[in-house]
């Protein structure tokens, strides 16, 4: 891969710059200390990958991802930044990562990982049954809804059937299936009514719980709790939906 940092601080811009070197993924990595210098790199090179800061004078990080998405092939976006305040919208325009400020080698490492990987899907060829319209944001497919996630710029489509449990993010909600987690704009409790019928049940006021992925059931001192199958998470269900998750786990066992 070929990357570009882009910081206002020399300091940091140095160091994330070392560390990328560091990596033999990278067989380039350039600077930038502004988003109006890293602009005039992007469309006169062809990179696959930024990693910018948010908090910029000027136009800032997440302006300046907002521009390149609209190159006719965008880099990826991986975020590296001491705000931990604009990550719902990080996600929301496609960004691969979200690294925090202290950048560990480990952490950044994982980002790779993600870079990696969303670039090597980006040039897969599609499987067969997949080509469905980006545009379509939840395609009906019997029984089995389809839905479409996005990450760094390539849209999939995950089954409803493999998401294990859902989180409320603000505005947004947070999709996780046994491998991956996908964030999707749209409030909780739209998706509770829809897939209730589906198994889905809500166990607190920012939780939804596929019961076709609970293994266990844990009672104990009036507190209820319940461990998705194979290897967790342990959800704890709110007191106000002991009784109603109670008897939606006893229907769904029969």
């Amino acid at each position: 891969m070929r990357a570009l940092v882009v910081d206002d601080e020399p300091p940091a811009l140095s160091e994330l710059t070392y560390l990328l070197e560091q990596d033999g993924r990278f067989r380039a990595v350039l600077g930038a200390g502004s988003a109006t210098d890293a602009l005039r790199i992007l469309e006169s090179d062809a990179l696959e990958a930024v990693f910018v800061d948010i908090s910029m004078p000027g136009l800032d990080g997440m302006q300046l991802a907002r521009v390149v998405a609209r190159f006719a092939r965008p880099p990826l976006v991986v975020f590296v930044t001491a705000h931990e305040q604009h990550a719902v919208d990080a996600f929301a325009i496609q960004a691969v990562d979200y690294v925090m400020k202290p950048v560990s080698p480990a952490r950044l490492g994982l980002a790779v990982d993600r870079l990696a990987a969303a670039l090597a899907a980006r040039v897969a060829p599609a499987e067969p049954g997949e080509a469905v319209p980006p545009s379509v944001a939840a395609a009906g497919d019997g029984e089995d809804e389809r839905i479409a996630v996005e990450l760094g710029g390539v849209t999939r489509f995950i089954r409803r059937s493999s998401i294990r449990y859902v989180r409320a993010q603000g505005d947004y909600v947070r999709l996780f299936t046994g491998s991956a987690s996908h964030l999707l704009r749209v409030p909780l409790s739209t998706l509770e009514e829809r897939w209730s019928d589906a198994g889905f049940v809500r166990i607190h006021r920012s939780t939804l719980v596929n019961l076709a992925h609970v293994g266990q059931v844990r009672h104990g001192q009036g507190r209820l709790s319940l461990v998705l199958a194979p290897d967790g998470p342990e959800l704890a269900v709110a007191r106000r939906h002991v009784r109603p998750v109670r008897e939606r786990v006893l229907a769904a066992g029969r």
